[in-house]
């Protein structure tokens, strides 16, 4: 599991620029009638060297988006295409969002501080570049139960409500809107490359092949354009097996895994209807327009290796697609290993021998398909390998679907520390599931009280420490 974030310096940066204006265009954000400060994340903010801003700085910097010092001048709209639903669309981009800043944490590491919500851009098409405040809610839930899980994510920076009232087709209306910044490691995506293999900038690609093997990876390109290009595509098929993975332990599912909203660094982020489902069904979707469940729970590695191919055939421009398709073709080993990986990590058992491993995985699989179990109890009832509780589910683990798995789980060993937090002597795991989302909601949006997303969020965090105490 992650580490928590350390405090850091202030450490801006403005690497973006380097890559040139054909890769952006200047924006303006949107005036706010309001600034309602609902959520800063007290536990980042320190780690790029903004925890001390006050919340009036706070609001300024991030409602009415003020530069930070020596940072980015003007936020700027990325310029990118992408598949949508397997159907390719030249006409996207940053179109209720833009880049407001760039920093480094105490790692290093270069972080990007990005919206949504903040307004149009020369991509918002026909929308108006707002965010409900019912979306900037989600997204905080979203973002903060997967870190505890340890799946790698953007973070929810700031929230803030903009009074604005909202019309949608999809939900009640009018309704609250608001202005969300997260901080993620890096904005570049898939179809950020797709866009300069449209118009077959090979140029341009292979500066932007050398900024992310740079500042997404830490390795210093080759600059051979086609060595490059291979290292990259390997880095990102080893980082999307694993954020496939993260997403199948995790009981995750994404909803919509274009390939716009596949980062180049791996990292998961931009959440709309996203779900936990509640057992493992394959067939579970989360978005009510997916009729055809192309990004199903279980259908999800298969949706980001098709991704995954789509950045192969736009390295084209700089490499021979022989010389791409073995990387390709590592997807699925990579995926299984990286399973086995994240299971381990969530039952806190030691990875032994892959072959074996994997039989347990199988088991593990086989077992909760049959749905008698939902997923969160199924691996708070298990962690460390063993049974520690004559909990609700007791006897289900009895019944034969759990045979093979009682078996193989019994050849494991707990990692150190499996159970070193009271979490784990908790009645109930922490879940996040639609009924208390939308619970969650309906305090706000009636009461405006704040406290149950405040609660569940402490909450959340509580899990993810007692997660992080093994390791």
């Amino acid at each position: 599991m992650a580490t928590l974030p350390q405090p850091a310096p202030y450490r801006p940066a403005k690497a973006i620029l380097d890559l040139g204006d054909a890769f952006y265009d200047p924006v303006e954000a949107a005036d706010f009638p309001q600034a309602l400060l609902r959520f800063r994340n007290d536990r980042w903010a320190p780690a790029v060297g903004l925890g001390d801003l006050d919340d009036e700085q706070w609001v300024r910097h991030f409602a009415r988006f003020d530069p930070l010092p020596d940072n980015l001048e003007q936020p700027l709209a990325l310029r990118y295409h992408g598949h949508q639903f397997r159907v390719y669309n030249p006409d996207i981009g940053d179109g209720r969002g833009f880049l407001f800043a760039q920093l480094r944490d105490g790692a290093g590491r270069l972080l990007d501080l990005g919206t949504k919500g903040s307004g149009q851009t020369p991509f918002s098409r026909f929308g108006d570049g707002r965010l409900t405040l019912k979306g900037g809610v989600r997204e905080v839930l979203a973002t903060e139960m997967l870190e505890a899980l340890g799946v790698e994510t953007s973070k929810t920076f700031s929230l803030v409500e903009t009074g604005e009232a909202l019309e949608r087709n999809d939900e009640p209306s009018p309704t609250r809107a608001c202005v969300l910044v997260r901080l993620g490691h890096g904005h570049i995506r898939i179809g950020t490359f797709q866009r300069l293999a449209f118009f077959k900038q090979a140029e341009e690609m292979a500066r932007l092949t050398r900024y992310c093997l740079h500042f997404l990876y830490g390795e210093e390109p080759n600059d051979e354009d086609e060595a490059d290009a291979i290292r990259l595509l390997d880095r990102v098929a080893a980082g999307v097996a694993r954020l496939a993975a993260s997403y199948i332990a995790a009981g995750f599912v994404h909803g919509v895994l274009n390939s716009d909203n596949i980062a180049i660094s791996a990292e998961s982020f931009d959440y709309g209807p996203w779900r936990w489902t509640p057992f493992w069904d394959g067939h579970f979707t989360a978005a009510y327009f997916d009729h055809a469940g192309l990004y199903s729970f279980g259908r999800q590695p298969e949706a980001i290796h098709w991704d995954l191919l789509q950045l192969a055939r736009s390295l084209t421009a700089l490499a021979p697609p022989e010389a791409l398709t073995p990387v390709l073709d590592s997807f699925p080993s990579r995926f299984q290993e990286a399973l086995r990986d994240a299971l381990f990590a969530r039952l806190a058992l030691v990875p032994g021998e892959l072959a074996h491993d994997l039989e347990l995985v199988g088991a593990i699989e086989t077992a909760l398909a049959r749905r008698t179990v939902g997923i969160d109890r199924f691996f708070f009832d298990w962690r460390g390998g063993a049974l520690r509780a004559d909990g609700p589910a007791a006897s289900a683990y009895r019944e034969e679907p759990f045979d093979d798995f009682r078996r193989l789980v019994a050849r494991h060993e707990a990692r150190p520390g499996a159970l070193a937090f009271p979490y784990w002597s908790d009645g109930e795991p922490c879940s996040m599931h639609i009924d208390e989302v939308e619970a969650i909601w309906a305090r706000i949006d009636e009461a405006d009280d704040w406290s149950a997303l405040e609660a569940k969020i402490a909450a959340l965090r509580r899990m993810g420490e007692a997660m992080r105490a093994s390791g």
